[in-house]
């Protein structure tokens, strides 16, 4: 792990294999310059016989180091997982954390992996037996938890609750471009199925979903189904079950988790059209006029909606005028941000807003940046994704709660201007 703004300030770092020597590391920064000079950022960068493979957070640059044709997409993955794991532990992954936590950080490595192959990656599994409090890593040391030993590596036994539950969220993000012209240029559907598990004991879990290809594997094709693709699974799904027959069978983790995520690559209808009429008066003033119209089912809502339009960089004394929520100026990001707490479906509501214009030196320097969208609907999905059922089976044969939540939220929302 290297610091990024001390260009030779190597954090820490663990050597798995002894086959690349340490000193290896130092190419790393000088050679990253190199490729940003030239424009080729890329993942894999070799020196020598050396290759280095990195990701960047925050102010730091992870960096693996192999000498032979390793599996990229495993080492990625693993580098990912250190972060997820180091935020776990320590709230922001960032220079500081790591220097005020260099044993648990070593303590992690080591478990994290060992002698180049990953073993256990669960942040809840580690945090049974690597703690940031002494006394009770004197006690782990002299007992190892049975989750590290055991097949079902994810969940530790004899949990046990009083009112067994499990909380399913399906949750959906739209990705969609729209062109200045009003065009669709491309649009697509990311979701995940997170859990949080309130269970006692090891209970079997099995969910269904209304999946395309299990209605046709089945010969069923009953009302509406979805084709998922993409499709990725915590590390508790029985794979060789979904591929044979789809379903989803699985001892859960306890707690919070992501079971599942997946994309549909579909056609979408944007949910919040924005139409905007954008003028500008040479040395004198620009005039903006936004209109937002709510493409969805009149009983939903869309919360916490967020209309972000770009102004030109010298644009000062803004004035607003909203049919509903409230619009202010952000000097700094160049945008005006118009919220609207509450926005049902069907509605239209109108933003004005008014800016002096000093100078338009750099008028045709500057680019033109899309406006963007912000919301999440509840109660609502775009691909019409259905949870058909949660079988819930533990050997004490104890009855449990399944409870079901759909979100509709925007990913990457974009929608381009003529101005």
């Amino acid at each position: 792990i290297l610091d990024k703004q001390v260009c030779s300030y190597v954090l820490i770092c663990r050597n798995y294999k002894g086959d690349v020597d340490m000193a290896e590391i130092d190419h790393f920064m000088s050679l990253l310059m190199q490729h940003e000079e030239e424009g080729l950022i890329c993942p894999v960068m070799s020196h020598g016989s050396v290759h280095f493979m990195w990701i960047k957070h925050s102010n730091l640059y992870l960096v693996a180091t192999t000498n032979k044709n390793s599996n990229a997409s495993l080492v990625y993955s693993f580098l990912y997982k250190l972060v997820e794991v180091f935020t776990e532990y320590f709230k922001e992954l960032e220079e500081e954390s790591i220097q005020d936590n260099f044993v648990v950080v070593y303590e992690l490595l080591d478990e994290l992996m060992d002698f180049g192959f990953p073993q256990t990656t669960d942040s809840k599994i580690l945090q049974e037996y690597i703690t940031q409090e002494g006394t009770k890593l004197e006690v782990a040391k002299s007992k190892v938890p049975t989750t590290v030993t055991n097949a079902v590596s994810w969940r530790s036994e004899g949990i046990k609750y009083k009112k067994n539950e499990v909380f399913i969220d399906v949750i959906e993000s739209i990705n969609v471009l729209v062109n200045a012209n009003g065009s669709v240029m491309s649009s697509d559907i990311v979701g995940s199925i997170k859990l949080k598990t309130m269970l006692s004991g090891m209970p079997e879990l099995r969910l269904g979903l209304n999946d395309r290809v299990l209605f046709a594997l089945t010969g069923r094709d009953k009302g509406k189904t979805v084709m998922m693709e993409d499709v990725k699974f915590h590390q508790c799904v029985r794979l060789s079950r979904f591929d044979s027959d789809r379903t989803i069978s699985f001892i859960p983790p306890d707690g919070e988790s992501e079971l599942m995520s997946y994309r549909i690559n579909t056609h979408v209808k944007p949910l919040i059209w924005i139409e905007s009429v954008i003028e500008k008066f040479s040395h004198s003033r620009v005039e903006i006029m936004v209109k937002a119209k709510g493409q969805f089912k009149k009983q939903s809502v869309a919360n916490n909606v967020e209309v972000r339009v770009p102004v030109p960089s010298d644009a000062d004394s803004p004035k607003f005028k909203t049919s509903t929520g409230h619009a202010k100026y952000v000097p700094e990001k160049n945008l005006v941000v118009w919220t609207i707490k509450s926005f049902p479906g069907g509605k239209e509501f109108l933003m004005r807003a008014h800016f002096g214009l000093p100078s338009v030196e750099n008028d045709e320097l500057e680019g033109k940046p899309p406006i963007t969208v912000k919301f999440e609907i509840p109660y609502f999905t775009v691909s019409g994704i259905q949870v058909r059922y949660m079988k819930i089976i533990e050997k004490s044969g104890y009855q449990a709660l399944p409870w079901v939540r759909y979100i509709t939220q925007s990913g990457d929302y974009q929608l381009r201007t003529n101005v």
